[in-house]
């Protein structure tokens, strides 16, 4: 598909509008206990600053958020979507996608609580779109959220409505830019106030780690989460993101500006998708 330019999420959304159903992206790993694969210690260059995905200003924010916080979907390295916080990926055949292209529903998977253990809702995800439409909460996510509406169903469905015929329908809510913070504790800071919420600093999400610790520009930590919703899920007991010592930093960036030159888009491997 890359030789008529589209990438793979992008082909898959347009194949499914025409009625081919999308298959969820095939699982390499096979869990077999939650935590048995010791802890996780990364290295990133770059320290996240703060860990609200809405305000993420580049992926070290996006990955460090991500610990904690969760999409309804992301994509798998060859571009297979893969269900998170929702039950089914929508299709034409299961209802989710509506024929004329102009909206998409979502189930959500029950029995999701948050990490304080607040049950996680169509409530949730209709306000994460309510947040980052404000303007006055100032979100780097607001060209997403702005020209649609979200709706609840029910407690485990929310319907995204198009202004027109959207084929590429899988954006609002998918991947890490997508992940989506609990009602419940943002909804005192939706607009001016956006910045003063302490939860900026201190995630609460239905991720695959508690938080523990956050230094910004430094370290992030996070626990087991051992009410995880998936099984037997995550490998790691912990994980750790540290930010480059002042020893190596100057080398680092160097290689960081000339990698980053020669491939625009790339990403470390070893992103938090992957710690599930």
């Amino acid at each position: 598909m890359l030789a008529f330019g589209l990438t793979a999420p992008m082909a898959t959304q347009l194949l499914a509008i025409g009625g081919v159903a999308m298959a969820e992206g095939p699982s390499v790993y096979k869990p077999t206990k939650r935590g048995g694969g010791g802890a996780l210690k990364l290295l990133w260059w770059q320290g996240p600053t703060l860990l609200n995905p809405h305000f993420a200003t580049g992926t070290k924010d996006q990955d460090g958020s991500r610990l904690f916080y969760e999409p309804l979907a992301c994509w798998d390295a060859d571009g297979n979507m893969k269900l998170v916080l929702a039950a089914e990926i929508p299709s034409l055949q299961n209802g989710g996608l509506a024929a004329d292209g102009k909206s998409v529903t979502w189930k959500l998977k029950p029995g999701v609580k948050w990490h304080d253990g607040k049950t996680f809702t169509a409530d949730d995800v209709v306000f994460n779109w309510e947040y980052a439409r404000d303007p006055a909460t100032a979100t780097v996510t607001i060209g997403v959220h702005r020209d649609i509406t979200v709706e609840k169903v029910d407690d485990l469905t929310v319907r995204i409505l198009f202004k027109k015929p959207t084929p590429f329908w899988a954006d609002a809510f998918v991947g890490a830019p997508g992940s989506i913070i609990p009602k419940h504790l943002f909804a005192e800071y939706k607009g001016a106030k956006s910045r003063e919420a302490p939860n900026n600093l201190a995630p609460v999400g239905t991720g695959p780690y508690k938080f523990l610790e956050f230094k910004p520009g430094d370290v992030i930590r996070g626990e087991l989460n051992p009410d995880y919703h998936m099984p037997n899920r995550p490998h790691f007991a912990a994980s750790m993101i540290s930010a480059g010592t002042s020893r190596w930093k100057t080398k680092s960036c160097c290689v960081w500006k000339r990698a980053a030159k020669a491939r625009p888009c790339m990403r470390s491997a070893a992103t938090p998708n992957s710690l599930r």
